[in-house]
This record gives structure tokens, C-alpha cells and sequence, in this order.
């Protein structure tokens, strides 16, 4: 991987045939178009995560890229949804985009998403892009406590997978209005009774450890066969070296 943790350079031992496209980061670089929209010093330091290393030649050389992509997949599924609307009858004014963006804990996830979020935001059209992470779906410390679950908070069993599963149905139905609960890293703890409200955005944006997160089989349950990632459009997953995930 590069130190961005988006490309990375082919190796001698990579197969020629791969149904993977693996550019060294001029090549991703130069993809970005010449009419990229630019984020300044001032705007970057309000995306950064704390102690975040990204730099402008990051944003241009790898993120309008990526940025780039996510927006020519936008436009296309837009028009798929359209056309199969069309010819199945349905009066469906918008189906929203689903990005998600997943990796491990202090991996640069949320600054990734936060830039992507951004970006998208300023790209041609100007789309209505909301961003919302997961944490909102942690289960409250009393619920946690109640199971003995409080140490192994982050980890699948501590998330109200029903619930997440359900406002990606929802969101993806065309719901008017999605209310997401609010998670305070101040308190460690979800705000009884704070919401935020996602309506109907063009590109919704996910992030989280968990949102490429298979679902564990529960016996007669048929949501169970279900995973936020099956409504998913696009996905970003974000990798770095153990040894530097540490680090951070």
C-alpha cells in the first residue's frame, strides 16, 4: 500500500491475471480531473482527524481520483434506477446512492470519509451529500452493562445490527426522513433522545468499522441473511500496515 492507503505499487510476484486493478499512485494520480475541485489548508484542517497526516498533494493525488469515480458511479446508477422504474411502473422520485466506507480502528476512515464526503459535495451538479457513521447504532452503556458486553464495545455484538439493517432498507426505500441516534465520544455514550435526521440525500455516506460487516446467522431469523452492504452502491475499504495502524 502507499502511505495514503488507497493504491499501491504492483509487485513482482502480482499475477497478470487478477480481477484486481492494482496503479501505482502517478497512475491514480493522473486520473483526477483537470477541473478538480480543490480544498484549501484551512478547509483540510476542519477534515482532519486529530494528529492526521493528510496534506494537499494527498487530496489531488489520491482523493479527487477516488472522488471522480464514486461521482461517474453515481451518475450511471442514477440513470439504472431511472430506466428500471420506468419499466417496472414505480413512481419512485429518488433511490439514494449508498457509499460505504469501512477499515479498522485508527485506520484514517473517518478522514477519509469526511474528505470523499466533501469532495462530492463540490463535484459537478453539486449532489445533496449526507455523511453518517455507525456509532449511533452502538447499543446504550446501561443495555451494555445489563449484558456484561461494556468491554467489547466496537466490536459486532455491541451494535443493534436490526436497527442499522433497517434504516439502510429505509434509505434506500425513499423514506422522506431517516433518523440515525446521535453517539457523544464526549460521554461514550448514545444521547437518549438525539437524532439525526437524513433526508433523502442524493449520496448517502456510511463509515464505519463494521459497515462491510457479514451477518451472523441467527436460526430463523430471515433478516439474518441480510447485510448493510447488500444495499451498497460502492464501496471503500481503507488498509494500512498493522504496524502503522499501532502507531497512530
Amino acid at each position: 500500500m502507499s502511505e495514503s492507503g488507497v493504491v499501491s505499487e504492483p509487485t513482482a510476484s502480482t499475477p497478470s491475471a487478477s480481477p484486481y486493478v492494482d496503479l501505482p499512485r502517478a497512475v491514480w494520480a493522473e486520473m483526477a480531473a483537470s477541473t478538480a475541485v480543490v480544498l484549501n489548508e484551512a478547509t483540510l484542517a476542519n477534515l482532519r482527524g486529530s494528529g492526521d497526516p493528510t496534506s494537499e498533494d494527498d487530496v489531488r493525488e489520491v482523493f479527487h481520483p477516488l472522488a471522480d469515480l464514486i461521482t461517474q458511479y453515481w451518475r450511471n446508477t442514477a440513470h439504472l434506477y431511472r430506466d428500471s422504474n420506468l419499466y417496472l411502473g414505480l413512481e419512485a422520485e429518488r433511490t439514494p446512492f449508498i457509499l460505504g466506507v469501512a477499515g479498522s480502528v485508527a485506520v484514517g476512515k473517518s478522514t477519509v470519509a469526511r474528505l470523499i464526503t466533501e469532495l462530492l459535495r463540490r463535484s459537478h451538479g453539486h449532489p445533496k451529500v449526507d455523511l453518517i457513521t455507525t456509532d449511533g447504532f452502538l447499543h446504550p452503556n446501561e443495555k451494555l452493562i445489563a449484558e456484561g458486553l461494556l468491554e467489547r464495545k466496537g466490536f459486532p455484538e455491541s451494535y443493534d445490527s436490526r436497527a442499522m439493517l433497517q434504516f439502510v432498507i429505509d434509505v434506500k426505500s425513499g423514506l422522506p426522513e431517516v433518523p440515525v441516534p446521535v453517539y457523544s465520544h464526549n460521554v461514550y455514550d448514545i444521547l437518549p433522545g438525539q437524532f439525526t435526521v437524513v433526508h433523502q440525500p442524493d449520496i448517502l455516506v456510511i463509515e464505519g468499522i463494521n459497515t462491510l460487516q457479514l451477518p451472523r446467522p441467527v436460526p430463523g431469523a430471515r433478516e439474518s441473511m441480510l447485510s448493510m452492504s447488500d444495499f451498497f452502491d460502492f464501496s471503500v475499504y481503507v488498509d494500512a500496515a498493522e504496524a502503522d495502524i499501532v502507531s497512530w
